[in-house]
């Protein structure tokens, strides 16, 4: 019954049969779309171009497109829109490579393609990430007359801009004698996106200028413009344009500005953002709040929002395990790091690449080597970072051998070294004395690997050269130096100084560190101690007294601490230490000289994490100047009498002490940079918690 009406009623107005199949199409009802396809050809009625075209397009829009090629390629008679439909088809479900052959298949049969043909076929080589495809296209554009059309002309410069060539995507954009919002949108988000923020915001402003429609889009990327410039109050003059046109909740506008503000460490307004429409929360803007706490040092609070997106149901990305892993690093927070280890099994990220590279590191940050080393075996290609993650944590261990080692495989594995891998090649050598190796590595960075020293490099040469005893060397290689030495290399150096014993060069030393960083607590250290030997103790007091004004601190555990502190004293000095009092040059006894020396912050750490861990459990150490040498020397006397394993972590390396002795064979010593300071200006931390006992 429902064929005869068809036949009577429908099949003669093709008009009305178009409009059902359109129809069919929209609201993507496929089985309808077939049964009357069946109907059409049940009733014999031989289907026009007109209506082909229509169900071309409605398995198209379906994602059917094997229907769409059987009845494209049975079509008696095919037209422009024909083979626009097809093409459109195939580009908007992905088969790229179907859209620019059949675009060609088009241009063979001798149709010339329309603006809707050459729109698709830009997009597909876009996707091909094919710029010498867009640009035959584009010659077919100008040829036919279109490259001026703004659909046409706006699609090249997209084109042109997502496959990195500006130059031509702002021809293209220059010579629109029309441009819309979704032009001037394609503009600046090709400029952002190929790292030429100045422009994008430029494009930006004159966009503003010619009262252009502002799209959410748009006012996502001139705000990734702003943080990549750090150009703060500019973003927030564009947060104001986002508030006067009620963009606020539009998810990705949110998470720009939430990442703005945190770049900035203004976290109180990327926590307003964050707030002001809960529906609007995703991955993405958890992840950036939990960056900017990351980046400002607040890990209990990234920790915290972590636990709220768990809560909310939402799924952490790589990303949010990256920054998180990253702190736990930084801070040496082991117990934290290896709970979102454990997430990250669970979430099935531990086989990702980058992910493993940062456990890689944060195992060997907080002290446990044959952890790093585990989860680097487990990579199944390791890539670069990879691959400087493990030298860096060899290097930090002192492992110059195992740096040396691991650079070759990495060589034979065919991965190239970049600037990072140089210094932590670099770093191994200077710790294990290594300096023919190094010297060499360093002269052949540019010649055999093409990659240019920087200032990293020369300071590590410095550092390698100083920790040998090479003074005249190291001043040589200084005054030989494209530039001046960093903060770093001063601060090697000046510890050479101090172990030689060369005042002289010692003095220039301090007082080129303490230019570059006035707050820099080690070179007060030893710049005071440099004045004492030369008995200038009015200059001594002066920078003690700066030293003392900047640093003081308080525990609830105070007098516990001390107490243990006294008894590890006895007991080491019944094992044989004796304090290294020729560490202190001031004018005073040696009994008070001993006493400075035992409170140092190694010591009273130690003291803290003895009365408040587990009997049994290595002791982790961290702390932002490097050991002295009697610290080194208690803390190996130490480690015997209490039978514990204590791994200090200085700003420099790390010292496994296990039974007496020291991973870095004392070795060490010839690289010392600084004398003694108060435990007070430096920060302390363990495996478990010891918030409050130090300051920064």
């Amino acid at each position: 019954m429902k064929l005869q009406i068809l036949s009577k009623h429908m099949i003669r107005d093709s008009t009305t049969l178009a409009h059902v199949i359109q129809t069919y199409a929209q609201i993507r009802q496929l089985n309808k779309g077939k049964q009357l396809h069946a109907q059409l050809i049940c009733a014999g009625h031989p289907l026009c171009t007109f209506l082909s075209n229509h169900l071309l397009s409605m398995y198209a829009k379906c994602g059917q497109l094997d229907y769409a090629l059987k009845l494209f390629d049975t079509m008696p008679q095919r037209n422009l829109v024909s083979w626009t439909a097809m093409i459109s088809g195939f580009s908007q479900n992905w088969e790229f490579s179907e859209a620019v052959k059949t675009f060609c298949r088009m241009r063979i049969a001798g149709e010339s393609p329309n603006q809707f043909a050459f729109s698709s076929v830009i997009r597909a080589a876009v996707s091909l990430g094919s710029a010498d495809l867009g640009k035959q296209i584009h010659c077919i554009a100008l040829k036919c007359g279109f490259s001026y059309e703004l659909f046409v002309g706006s699609n090249l410069a997209d084109m042109y801009s997502k496959c990195g060539v500006m130059v031509d995507a702002c021809t293209v954009f220059e010579e629109m004698p029309c441009k819309d919002e979704v032009s001037w949108t394609a503009m600046i988000d090709g400029y952002a996106k190929n790292g030429k923020y100045e422009e994008a915001l430029l494009s930006y402003k004159k966009m503003v200028y010619e009262d252009i429609d502002i799209d959410q889009h748009l006012l996502s990327s001139a705000l990734g413009a702003c943080v990549a410039l750090e150009y703060y109050s500019f973003g927030k003059s564009i947060h104001s344009i986002v508030v006067k046109l009620g963009f606020e909740s539009a998810t990705f506008v949110g998470n720009a500005l939430i990442d703005m503000y945190s770049k900035t460490g203004d976290m109180e307004s990327a926590l307003n953002v964050f707030c002001f429409d809960v529906e609007c929360r995703n991955v993405v803007s958890y992840t950036s709040l939990i960056d900017g706490y990351v980046e400002t040092d607040q890990i209990e609070k990234a920790l915290s929002v972590f636990v709220d997106l768990r809560r909310q149901g939402i799924e952490p990305n790589e990303f949010t395990f990256s920054s998180l892993i990253k702190a736990c690093a930084e801070q040496a927070a082991l117990e934290q790091g290896t709970q979102l280890h454990a997430q990250i099994v669970k979430f099935n990220f531990d086989r990702d690449p980058f992910i493993s590279s940062v456990l890689v590191d944060m195992y060997g940050k907080c002290g446990l080597l044959d952890h790093s080393i585990g989860v680097f075996d487990e990579i199944e290609n390791p890539t670069d970072i990879a691959w400087n993650s493990l030298l860096s944590v060899f290097a930090q261990h002192g492992l110059g051998k195992e740096v040396i080692n691991f650079f070759d495989r990495m060589i034979h594995r065919g991965v190239k070294p970049n600037a990072i891998t140089f210094v932590s090649l670099l770093n191994g050598c200077s710790h294990t004395g290594l300096v023919e190796e190094g010297l060499n590595y360093f002269h052949s960075m540019e010649k055999n690997y093409g990659v240019t020293p920087k200032s990293e490099h020369y300071s590590c040469v410095i550092d390698l050269l100083g920790r040998a005893g090479r003074l005249k060397e190291a001043e040589e290689f200084i005054n030989s130096m494209p530039f001046e030495p960093n903060a770093f290399g001063w601060c090697s150096f000046l510890g050479a100084c101090r172990i030689l014993g060369d005042k002289e060069r010692g003095k220039i030393a301090a007082e080129q560190l303490t230019r570059l960083e006035p707050e820099n607590s080690g070179a007060h250290v030893l710049l005071s101690n440099i004045y004492a030997k030369e008995r200038q103790w009015d200059d001594v007091r002066s920078v003690r007294k700066m030293m003392r004004d900047a640093n003081y601190w308080s525990h609830p555990q105070h007098t516990q601490i001390y107490e243990k502190l006294d008894s590890l004293l006895d007991q080491i000095k019944e094992a044989g230490y004796v304090p290294y009092t020729d560490s202190i040059p001031l004018d005073m006894d040696d009994t008070m000289k001993a006493k400075l020396l035992h409170r140092h912050s190694e010591r009273i750490a130690i003291a803290f994490a003895l009365i408040s861990m587990p009997i049994g459990k290595p002791i982790i150490v961290k702390k932002n100047i490097r050991v002295c040498v009697d610290c080194h020397s208690a803390i190996k006397f130490i480690s015997k009498v209490v039978g514990r394993k204590i791994i200090v972590r200085d700003n420099s390396r790390f010292h496994h002490f296990v039974d007496g002795l020291c991973s870095c064979g004392d070795y060490w010593f010839h690289g010392l940079a600084l004398g003694y300071m108060s435990p007070l200006a430096v920060s302390i931390c363990t495996n478990d918690e010891l918030e409050g006992l130090g300051g920064k």
